[in-house]
């Protein structure tokens, strides 16, 4: 491999809109982020791996097929980046896209054609961060945590990191090196899906369609009765339990539920967001005084959300972005992903077994050479 610190990372996460990607610098002054691209799915590409988030006919054909075009669309990111780069780039480190996320059966699965990428890009890629974590009886979920660490962390303040894509998570920093965190719940997999339902848009707006109804307290309680909520950590989820199926289950247990105003189950649904990722901060802290809390991800754009997530916290607590760290938040997951490929090529462990349950230390990954 060349000496180099220069590293892209690419994220598509379950939100399904696209892929992000960085240009990292890791020579030595702290993690810097050079540059960002953003390349968004095809239609046909985000509806096949939508689909392919359960079982359907042909679809190993389906998933290969699928893997093929998500690997020149992550091409085209990468294409972005490295006519940006100042240098040679050392590796792309790709996430792949979640179709399925099994611990609990030892697999998970990240669709994605990391030779194909390689061909096309002539760099080396580094992929398939999770299955080393599950192959050592982890969650192989969140790894964000160790990065959040590296780059957040502050000795003696307690700091909080949400990210909030489709699914939550949470990290803990907790001051003195140790972190905790786990998978809280839906992000905004259930808001985006019931939003384009009933208005076409792939995504409410800053939560406008939610601010415009009210909170059905009823409906709430019922999305709340979840047992996923009350599992102790370590844990993960996703697509698997919190999908459409789930959601209409859920609203057929509220009598009347034809009644509500679609606005006022948006706002129920941003509400549940809100309250479960609080309820998991308060769990995670409990007995001690966490500074702030900085959110990522898609969900620091919605208002809406951060002001249901500050007031379920009891206000005491103020709810910030990543910016205010110095990384904006639509670049923190592929920064994370970008660190991971960083710790591969130095053989050094990416994951937090406190925060998965794995066995522990892992160095996470596999290398497709160019």
């Amino acid at each position: 491999m060349p000496a180099s610190n220069l590293y892209i990372g690419l994220m598509s996460g379950t939100s399904l809109d696209g892929v992000d990607g960085v240009l990292a610098d890791f020579s030595g002054r702290g993690i810097r982020t050079l540059q960002a691209a953003f390349t968004p799915f095809p239609a046909e590409l985000r509806a096949e791996l939508m689909a392919l988030q359960a079982a359907s006919e042909n679809e190993l054909e389906r998933e290969a097929l699928a893997a093929n075009a998500l690997a020149r669309c992550y091409a085209d990111c990468v294409q972005q980046l490295l006519a940006q780069a100042p240098g040679p780039v050392r590796a792309v480190a790709v996430h792949g896209q979640t179709i399925r996320h099994r611990p609990e059966l030892g697999f998970t699965r990240q669709t994605n054609n990391p030779a194909l990428l390689a061909e096309l890009t002539g760099v080396d890629v580094i992929a398939d961060f999770r299955s080393r974590d599950i192959a050592a009886g982890g969650q192989g979920a969140p790894l964000v945590p160790a990065f959040h660490e590296a780059r957040f962390g502050k000795p003696k303040t307690v700091r909080v990191v949400v990210n909030i894509g489709g699914i939550g998570n949470i990290s803990v920093l907790h001051g003195d090196g140790r972190v905790s965190g786990f998978d809280t719940g839906p992000g905004n997999v259930l808001m985006d899906l019931w939003v384009a339902r009933h208005t076409g848009k792939a995504y409410d707006e800053d939560g406008a369609f939610a601010a415009s109804g009210k909170v059905d307290q009823q409906l709430l309680d019922i999305l709340l009765d979840e047992p996923y909520f009350r599992q102790p950590p370590p844990k993960s989820t996703g697509r698997d339990l919190f999908h459409a199926e789930w959601l209409d289950r859920k609203l057929a247990q509220r009598p009347d539920a034809a009644s509500l105003a679609p606005a006022d189950v948006q706002a129920t649904l941003t509400r549940l967001t809100a309250v479960s990722i609080a309820q998991a901060i308060q769990n995670a802290t409990a007995g001690q005084a966490a500074q702030a809390v900085y959110v990522c991800g898609g969900g620091a754009y919605n208002g809406a959300l951060l002001r249901d997530i500050e007031a379920a916290l009891g206000g005491d607590i103020s709810v910030k972005s990543t910016e205010e760290l110095g990384v904006a938040p639509n670049r923190v997951e592929a920064l994370a992903f970008a660190w991971l490929g960083y710790q591969f090529t130095r053989r050094r462990p990416g994951n937090l077994p406190a925060v998965t349950g794995a066995a522990g230390l892992r160095v996470l990954g596999a290398l497709y050479p160019a």
